[in-house]
């Protein structure tokens, strides 16, 4: 497609204003974005008639790129307010690094039905357990310590690393199930989200490097163009985010979240069983 035409024009203010509202979610739900950036990358890159072999593993890899700085300026925002478990980062930081690294391999050989099955899968029990604030899943008063805390980390950076995300969604569930305040799991997934989205970035890079049917702006799987037009203005909005967060009570929070996964699901649930 080319760039000074009307409908890239069109793509790219849709895309800065997503990013817009990909900061707000980052601050007020402690994650990167990943779950609104991948499923608008994966629309954007259809439009560009990028192949569908690629498209999914381009716009997770993207999708990471760009929750870089998303989530430095959400997690330095929520340690502002002192609301970041700062012993449990890390603790999490080595099994969470290499979890990314093991999806970032995965992610050059798996068919991209995987990504969005996943997806759906994590996103959605979590948007019913938020959604219902059932205690029914609860599975400790508190965290565990020792290995079985660091093979929390590496699942959580395994799985964000394939769906793209900063690991938030991942952590907020395994930090409820054990008893933690939901406002103190969204502040310190902010701080999960920059372990995961800077490994996973570069993984992803070397993951789709030589790939054939990935448009000419992209180092591996990740968009140079996708980022640009992302980061902006999701810097801008991050902190408004996070004042929105701090606002709200804990069984709001948790149903606003849970709703906005569930919407996510569905769509990739449509994409799944129609196309």
């Amino acid at each position: 497609m080319d760039l000074l035409s009307s409908d890239f024009l069109i793509i790219a203010i849709a895309l800065l204003a997503a990013g817009a509202l990909t900061g707000v979610l980052a601050g007020l739900f402690g994650v990167g974005g990943g779950a609104l950036i991948v499923p608008v990358l994966f629309e954007l890159f259809g439009v560009l008639d990028v192949p569908d072999d690629t498209r999914m593993p381009l716009a997770v890899g993207t999708s990471l790129a760009i929750i870089i700085p998303t989530s430095i300026r959400s997690w330095l925002s929520h340690r502002a307010r002192g609301a970041v478990d700062g012993a449990l980062l890390r603790a999490w930081a080595v099994p969470i690094v290499l979890g990314v690294v093991a999806g970032a391999i995965i992610a050059r050989y798996a068919p991209p039905l995987v990504f969005q099955v996943i997806f759906v899968l994590v996103a959605g029990g979590n948007a019913v357990k938020l959604i219902s604030g059932t205690k029914l899943w609860d599975i400790a008063p508190d965290l565990p310590t020792g290995p079985v805390l660091r093979v929390y980390g590496g699942v959580i950076g395994l799985l964000a690393s394939l769906m793209g995300i900063g690991g938030g969604q991942i952590a907020n569930i395994i930090m409820s199930l054990h008893g933690r305040a939901i406002h103190q799991a969204v502040a310190t997934s902010a701080g999960i989200g920059v372990l995961i989205s800077v490994p996973g970035a570069i993984g992803y890079m070397l993951a789709g490097w030589g790939q054939p049917g990935l448009p000419p702006d992209a180092i591996g799987f990740v968009s140079l163009i996708g980022v640009c037009l992302f980061v902006p203005t999701t810097i801008l909005t991050a902190n408004l985010g996070v004042r929105m967060a701090h606002g709200l009570s804990g069984r709001s929070l948790e149903i606003a979240f849970g709703t906005f996964l569930a919407l996510v699901c569905l769509r990739f649930l449509y994409a799944i069983f129609v196309g």
